[in-house]
């Protein structure tokens, strides 16, 4: 008797959707809670922690709604064959069009022109919705919806011109990769991984944010003599404007080898009033490069992808498989995406370690900074952006553990205030 892969796929679906939103419920107790952390007492305003506890109670309304309607779609699609039944219609429109569905990459590219047009569809309600009321309620959304339509159809357009060829890549490797096939497609995602790593600032960034030189100045000085005293290679220091479409603020930096670049949110130069906050927040990304955080993270990347193919090839010729979902042929698009749902209890316990390692670097880069003197400053700086960004001031630590990628708040200050061990 073959293996019931659909049933046990939407079942694990269905068992995770309730132990996350376990948590989410412990989570939203938690936003519910009246009074700051007593760390943060005398730290963060009052006014402040009551605006975040109504910002960050909004959203998690929101997602328990979001959350119910995906699951209850992505669970029907699957079990009611929908996802089959689709790709026979992509199969006929191609015939209809005059083209040849036996050809497998056309017959994909129609599915996946399909699939585009749907999630677009039934994305398009939350996101103006999470945009233009619960953003735009808290004062955060700057965009206007002409300005968020047009973002939307730029995406669609680089879709359209960077998927196909992609798509087609990936098909041809599959179907000519015989034993080698894992390795193949690892050095193909790891090749395009590194291209779009290097268009991706210098082209495709600038479609939707303007990008320009952070203006002479004691901020620009100081972020220069930091990067110099650590041996940073820094080309360009830049700032976004991110204030044309919110008013969170943030900062991060790119590039490889000896071509570094900086990047400022302009609401983050705003927000932080004195410059060695940012300088501070600054030390801390340093940290991160100095560290290898950046080095090891991408490796560790490239490893698990290099495990996840290697799986692939070891299901993809499986007709039970294929046959459990409703599928009579099996397409290499189509393999790959039934794959991703078989392997959903490995994903999450790899992306629970991933969050653990992350939450570790996060604590080295504070230790960095602080070892380089920013203590104050980048405490001041935290607090700051937690402030501006009315983050989550009360955090269930269950909800955190699992879903935080950075420690919450309470935690780093915590950390940042323990004293220096002193050396012999």
């Amino acid at each position: 008797m073959a293996f019931p892969y659909m049933e046990a796929v939407v079942g694990f679906m269905i068992l995770m959707y309730i132990f996350e939103t376990y948590l989410d419920v412990r989570q939203h107790k938690a936003l519910k809670l009246p009074t700051l952390p007593k760390t943060l007492e005398g730290v963060i305003s009052q006014e402040k922690f009551e605006k975040s506890r109504s910002y960050s109670l909004d959203k998690s309304h929101f997602h328990f709604v979001h959350e119910f309607v995906t699951i209850v779609t992505d669970s029907t699609i699957l079990y009611f064959g929908v996802l089959p039944w689709f790709w026979k219609k992509s199969g006929d429109f191609v015939t209809t069009v005059g083209l040849n569905a036996e050809n497998e990459i056309l017959h994909t590219l129609a599915f996946l022109a399909g699939l585009m047009i749907w999630s677009q569809i039934t994305d398009l309600p939350f996101s103006l919705y999470s945009t233009f009321v619960i953003e735009a309620r808290h004062g955060f959304n700057k965009q206007t919806p002409w300005l968020f339509f047009r973002d939307m159809i730029k995406g669609i357009f680089l879709s359209v011109i960077i998927g196909p060829p992609i798509v087609a890549a990936i098909i041809v490797i599959v179907q000519k990769g015989g034993p080698y096939l894992a390795i193949y497609l690892w050095a193909f995602t790891f090749g395009l991984s590194i291209l779009m790593m290097t268009i991706y600032p210098v082209l495709i960034a600038p479609l939707f944010n303007k990008f320009t030189p952070l203006p002479d100045g004691q901020l620009r000085e100081k972020i220069e003599k930091l990067a110099s005293s650590l041996n940073f290679p820094l080309r360009k220091l830049f700032v976004v404007d991110g204030s044309t479409r919110s008013s969170h603020s943030n900062a991060y930096m790119y590039g490889f080898f000896k071509n570094k670049r900086i990047v400022l949110y302009d609401t983050l130069i705003q927000q932080c009033k004195n410059d060695d906050e940012i300088v501070a927040v600054i030390a801390h990304e340093l940290g991160h490069w100095k560290l290898n955080h950046t080095v090891y993270t991408f490796v560790a990347m490239q490893v698990l992808t290099l495990l996840q193919f290697g799986g692939y090839t070891l299901v993809r010729n499986s007709t039970d498989l294929f046959r459990s979902f409703g599928f009579d042929t099996q397409p290499v698009l189509i393999g790959l995406i039934l794959f991703q749902h078989t392997v959903i209890p490995l994903q999450q316990l790899v992306s629970f370690g991933l969050n653990l390692v992350s939450r570790s670097f996060e604590f080295q880069a504070d230790a960095f900074a602080k070892k380089l003197g920013y203590a104050t400053e980048l405490r001041s700086g935290l607090v700051k952006l937690q402030e501006e960004n009315l983050s989550a001031m009360n955090t269930d630590p269950w909800y955190s553990a699992y879903h935080y990628s950075h420690p919450p708040l309470v935690e780093r200050l915590a950390a940042l205030d323990v004293p220096d061990k002193k050396e012999d």
